[in-house]
């Protein structure tokens, strides 16, 4: 998707349209004996993998891989990439249970696929604890960044099968990994948390799901849409138009018929153009003096592409079936405060009682501010046996089937 003659293209491209218009480690390891075969036409199924490269393991260590698999995104089956970290020494009885660390936002293009470039810097100590405490980690990039096509970013559906699947062709991979597994996000991955703890019984319910931590979770973005076009004011919020235009891209990507275009102005086009073929860091120093006001060239308040949206944004606020934790940074200028407390508040009316933790914290900041709050729900909901009447083994929300 990337090359230096589409850069220098989309680099001129940018610099004509802001005059016209002015205005975020592996030495090779024998593969395992998969834990289960499955057809190489199911989701989980794993088409490719291989040792990861030594400078791309985390601390702890004992055998990594890198794989690409097959998940369900918004067209239906297609390929996804992603890392595999096993701890060292023998696993439990059991075998090592398994931690689906989500990613927060690293860019939209294949060079900033966390399999061609390790875990971020920003989250990697964070995973590593994880592995020193004997969980295996199965990493997914999402579709689209390392595999062919426009990453759908935040379609809360297509991460969560992203991340599910990971696990399954991690197991396939390894034999020494368990069933039993949780998923931790940060950001983006936050959001595919929530939208994992939706779907995770139904989608692999070979799988012991036990339940999931979300941080900084972006939400409600389909409920301000009506308000964005060319007067929509400043917002003050960190990478607002870098994330807006990872936005725009996926859902223009997923919704043709829609005619996203016709809402852009040429800086706007331009910008969704260069998402996905541009590293981030040189696409986000392209996008730095550019607003949401001046990609949009009209309203979105438009009922055909607002319906759209809801389906691809809308975080679910009920069918938990599994303890759910979320965890919001207080400073956080990227996910608001105000935003997260709304969502739970919409989860507390679904009848979903989430744990809801605040911490006075930025957007990263969360992830480690709550960590140790993550570590004693996530020890609890491995330990909850089918039937318990222990509070911490309630599923999230009223009316689900408890742990099993």
């Amino acid at each position: 998707m990337t090359g230096s003659g589409i850069g220098r293209r989309i680099v001129t491209a940018i610099a004509v349209a802001l005059i016209a218009g002015a205005p975020q480690i592996l030495a090779p390891a024998a593969q395992a004996v998969p834990a289960v075969t499955p057809a190489r036409d199911d989701p989980g199924s794993v088409l490719e993998s291989a040792p990861l490269p030594q400078s791309f393991w985390l601390p702890g260590t004992g055998a990594a891989y890198r794989i690409t698999y097959l998940t369900t995104g918004p067209r239906g089956d297609t390929p996804c990439t992603g890392m595999v970290f096993v701890p060292a020494g023998p696993p439990p009885p059991g075998g090592w249970p398994v931690i689906a660390w989500a990613h927060g936002t690293i860019g939209d293009s294949d060079t900033d696929a966390p399999s061609v470039n390790g875990v971020d810097a920003a989250s990697s100590r964070y995973v590593a604890n994880w592995l020193a405490r004997g969980y295996a980690v199965a990493a997914t990039d999402y579709i689209g960044l390392g595999t062919p096509g426009v990453p759908p970013y935040l379609d809360g559906k297509s991460a969560a099968h992203s991340v599910i699947d990971s696990v399954r062709a991690a197991r396939a991979v390894d034999d020494r990994l368990s069933s039993r597994w949780a998923v931790v996000g940060l950001s983006e991955g936050g959001q595919a948390a929530v939208f994992t703890a939706h779907a995770a019984t139904e989608y692999a319910p070979e799988l012991d799901y036990r339940g999931a931590v979300a941080a900084g979770v972006p939400s409600n973005i389909e409920t301000i849409a009506p308000l964005a076009g060319p007067n929509f004011p400043p917002q003050g919020l960190a990478g607002l138009t870098n994330f807006m235009t990872f936005v725009i891209a996926g859902f223009r990507d997923t919704h043709p018929e829609l005619d996203v275009n016709s809402f852009l102005t040429p800086i706007g086009r331009t910008l969704v153009d260069a998402a996905p073929e541009l590293p981030y860091p040189q696409f986000a120093r392209l996008a730095a003096n550019v607003s949401v006001a001046q990609m949009l060239s009209r309203s979105l308040n438009d009922p055909a592409l607002l319906a759209a949206l809801r389906d691809y944004l809308q975080v679910p606020t009920s069918g938990f079936d599994r303890p759910l934790m979320i965890a919001q940074g207080a400073t956080d200028l990227t996910v608001p405060l105000p935003l997260t407390v709304k969502l739970v508040a919409d989860m507390n009316l679904a009848g979903t009682r989430p744990d809801f933790r605040i911490y006075p914290a930025d957007h990263i900041g969360s992830l480690f501010a709550n960590e140790a709050d993550a570590v004693t729900f996530v020890t609890k909901v491995f330990e909850c046996d089918r039937g318990s009447d222990d509070p911490g083994c309630e599923p999230a929300s009223a009316g689900s089937i408890g742990s099993s």
